[in-house]
């Protein structure tokens, strides 16, 4: 007799901005009984609305969103601080019975939360100089940096993310190794089915501009 396969504890959506993952989330939270748990690094902030197709009260159907609108845009997070707050989140769902749906375009803050992942401390010092750094000479000029420091770490930020440049740029001091060795393999820390969005890019960018 054939043993079907283990029934997911978590849900992941993902995918680019405008892609439609967002309404796939609510779709499937509704009919799960579940409830999103905001996995795009910018939708943590607020105000940043119209650039991160933020879905509106209507939009999102009831569904409760956690994690969403949490922070100021003057405020610096960490991918180890929203793994810490996503995965108090998915533990309350789960022990209510419910199903968390996480969404969002950012890879490594979703992979920071299915996989088991530990991040590198800070140090305000070379924190505060490499901002200072940012706010001089721009992200184009510290995302160049890294990218001769670890090129696999500057081909998965955007040039424009200044947050996560200068994270990267600190962990690469910090520890003396590129950043992406510091990112373990895929072992899973919840059983998650993935679920993986995707649009032409034509259409995305109409999509994209219809919203601003």
């Amino acid at each position: 007799m054939s043993t079907a396969p283990p029934t997911p504890r978590v849900i992941a959506v993902v995918g680019p901005t405008a892609a439609g993952k967002s309404d796939l989330g609510v779709f499937l939270a509704r009919r799960l009984g579940g409830e999103v748990v905001n996995a795009d690094s910018m939708q943590l902030y607020r105000g940043m609305d119209i650039g991160t197709a933020k879905l509106t009260l209507a939009e999102r159907e009831g569904v409760p969103h956690h994690l969403l609108d949490i922070w100021d845009v003057t405020r610096t997070a960490s991918v180890a601080e929203y793994q810490a707050l996503a995965r108090a989140e998915i533990d309350r769902l789960l022990s209510e019975g419910r199903v968390p749906v996480l969404v969002g375009g950012s890879g490594l803050y979703v992979r920071g939360v299915v996989d088991r992942m530990e991040f590198p401390g800070t140090d305000p010092a070379v924190r505060a100089r490499l901002e200072a750094e940012l706010e001089e000479a721009g992200p184009a000029v510290l995302h160049a940096r890294l990218a001769r420091a670890d090129p696999e770490a500057a081909a998965a930020i955007l040039a424009g993310n200044g947050r996560r440049i200068v994270r990267a740029l600190e962990v690469i001091e910090i520890t003396g190794k590129p950043f992406t060795a510091n990112l373990p393999g895929r072992e899973a820390y919840y059983e998650t089915l993935q679920i993986g969005v995707d649009v032409a890019r034509p259409e995305l960018d109409a999509r994209i501009a219809r919203r601003v």
